[in-house]
């Protein structure tokens, strides 16, 4: 539950005069030491990365605070994991791949949740390999093997993907494993590619010590969202101005991050000294590119026509069934187009 505290040492004086009558100035300012603190707890799309580093910049800068939350970071495991922790009350706000969450939603594995905002206008999920593979375009990987993280929203989204680059999904071999072995898996080509986040191209890189090719699911699938901000439609229905704030505070973050990556890198740190700076900071400028809407619309704004595409296209694809609705996943009023 959200806990909420009072800080009154500095107004204690100035709110008994006020009550008493022995103020003769306004009320504009008597509650000033009064502030009340929303006390919530956020999980990360997975771990202390630096597509996750502006929640920790934007707790760091004081963006909260300014809006009067604070917030407890954990550190998250995916899909799953996160809207577990979300359905259970362990935390009041998360953070992780819209597309994944919409399959879950379609199938009515976890419908308690909406998206709020967008960290990632498109998907990041994309084919990687390394440059001797001779894989350049989806065509190439015809009766190669590709690993993916098991069960993952990139094995799911495969077929799409396959179908509207003009390859048939069945003459590739895919091959699901855990995340943490898909680098090492490419590094000794024992597969031909990987399934997995475009971020981690940098450590593809530093395992395989080769140039790394990178087939992006976006080229194709070009209405799917990446990473979004989501809560449940309770908080949002009992307090919506701190989802309001929340939503604001983070997005804060998350542009101040894009805008001053060494520095949020730099924090992150702070928090994870064994995730580099360096590591960190590339990170964030590969995603950078992806967080900045088209058209000069807000940092973390959601298009309802697309969430419909993207409806549209797992339908399509046989992955949900037909009956989700854009409002059954996202709630639209916290980041408006201008």
């Amino acid at each position: 539950m959200i806990r909420r505290s009072r800080v009154l040492a500095a107004g204690l004086l100035a709110t008994a005069m006020a009550v008493s009558g022995c103020s003769g100035s306004d009320d504009k300012g008597g509650d000033a030491g009064n502030k009340e603190t929303d006390k919530v707890a956020y999980i990360t799309a997975f771990g202390a990365v630096g597509r996750d580093a502006f929640a920790w910049v934007a707790k760091e800068k004081g963006f909260f605070a300014e809006v009067g939350i604070e917030v407890d970071i954990k550190e998250g495991a995916g899909n799953q994991p996160n809207l577990t922790a979300l359905k259970a009350g362990q935390v009041q706000f998360a953070a992780l791949d819209f597309t994944g969450a919409v399959i879950q939603a379609g199938k009515g594995e976890f419908t308690d949740w909406r998206a709020i905002a967008a960290v990632h206008q498109q998907t990041l999920i994309s084919v990687m390999t390394t440059k001797d593979t001779n894989i350049t375009t989806p065509k190439d990987l015809a009766g190669k093997t590709m690993a993916t993280g098991a069960g993952s929203v990139t094995e799911l989204l495969f077929p799409a993907y396959a179908q509207l680059a003009g390859l048939d999904p069945k003459s590739v071999k895919i091959q699901g494993v855990q995340t943490t072995a898909l680098n090492g898996l490419m590094a000794s080509r024992q597969v031909d590619a990987l399934g997995t986040f475009l971020l981690s191209r940098g450590a593809l890189a530093t395992a395989s010590r080769k140039e790394v090719v990178i087939l992006p699911y976006s080229d194709y699938l070009r209405d799917l969202f990446g990473n979004a901000i989501i809560t449940t439609p309770k908080l949002i229905a009992d307090d919506p101005d701190l989802v309001q704030r929340f939503t604001s505070a983070a997005l804060k973050g998350l542009q101040y991050s894009i805008d001053n990556p060494e520095e949020a890198a730099t924090i992150l740190n702070k928090v994870k000294p064994t995730y580099t700076v360096a590591a960190g900071k590339g990170e964030i400028d590969a995603m950078a590119p992806y967080v900045k809407p088209a058209g000069g619309a807000p940092v973390g704004v959601m298009d309802e026509q697309r969430v419909a595409r993207t409806i549209a296209v797992l339908q399509g694809s046989g992955l949900i069934p037909s009956g989700l609705t854009p409002a059954n996943v996202v709630d639209f009023n916290f980041v408006k187009k201008p």
